[in-house]
């Protein structure tokens, strides 16, 4: 009991004040994308660049800085590097997670939003269940949801937990492009999740099918399957950035 002890001193408190206190976050992280509004011409260095197809033409303003979708983005940061105006750079901001698919659209030159919450989500205020479904992801979305439960995270001091089976969930948390042998086990858990529901579909797979959503054995992510609820981009999306989704599920 004294070494235990001993130790938890030296040890001391490891979990972040989160949200009060901002965490710390790598030099080389790649956050919410900031888009400057430049003349690019015939330039589509970017275009080309992109892996994801996570760039589009900017409505009235074709000639100009693309938008871009987080919901495709695996920010490698690929359209900066082609870029030569600069027009593309990566803050450090974390909080990404989006209640609609057009939030998570970027705009050269506009300020995003914030965005309502839905007044039908605040029965969960006190407790969220969630089960998880890897609908045939590469496990790196898996990894980074379940580091939420470490002492850094402690996700169950929000009132969040993890369960084991959909009958004890309040939300379905889906990770991965929906592959074809997937599917079915999607939507058994969906209907053996009682109402009131949520979908929460996280990183870019499951939002939009990612790199691979021109696979035939893949249904273009979780809207395909289920209606989603709160998307959170990233590839993988960082722990904190899940983290902060889920917590606005609760606001």
């Amino acid at each position: 009991m004294l070494r235990i002890i001993k130790e938890r001193l030296q040890q001391k408190y490891r979990t972040l004040d989160y949200p009060r206190k901002k965490p710390a976050l790598s030099p080389r992280y790649h956050g919410r994308p900031i888009l400057t509004p430049v003349n690019c011409g015939a330039c589509r260095a970017c275009y080309a660049a992109c892996p994801a197809g996570a760039l589009l033409p900017t409505l009235g303003a074709e000639e100009g800085t693309p938008t871009l979708d987080m919901g495709r983005c695996t920010f490698c940061g690929a359209c900066r590097a082609a870029c030569p105006k600069g027009a593309f750079t990566f803050s450090d901001e974390h909080r990404m997670a989006s209640f609609t698919r057009e939030g998570l659209l970027v705009t050269p030159g506009v300020t995003p939003q914030v965005q309502p919450h839905p007044e039908n989500f605040r029965i969960f205020r006190r407790s969220l269940k969630l089960r998880q479904v890897s609908a045939g992801g590469c496990n790196a979305c898996e990894a980074d949801c379940n580091v939420l439960g470490t002492l850094v995270y402690d996700l169950g001091r929000f009132g969040i937990d993890f369960v084991a089976s959909p009958r004890h969930a309040d939300a379905i948390l889906v990770t991965g492009p929906v592959s074809a042998n997937m599917r079915l086990a999607l939507l058994d858990t969906w209907h053996a999740t009682p109402e009131p529901r949520i979908v929460i579909a996280v990183g870019a797979c499951a939002i939009s099918g990612g790199l691979f959503r021109e696979s035939p054995q893949c249904h273009g992510g979780t809207s395909s399957t289920l209606p989603v609820d709160m998307y959170i981009p990233g590839c993988p999306p960082n722990p904190w950035t899940i983290l902060d989704g889920l917590l606005s599920l609760k606001t």
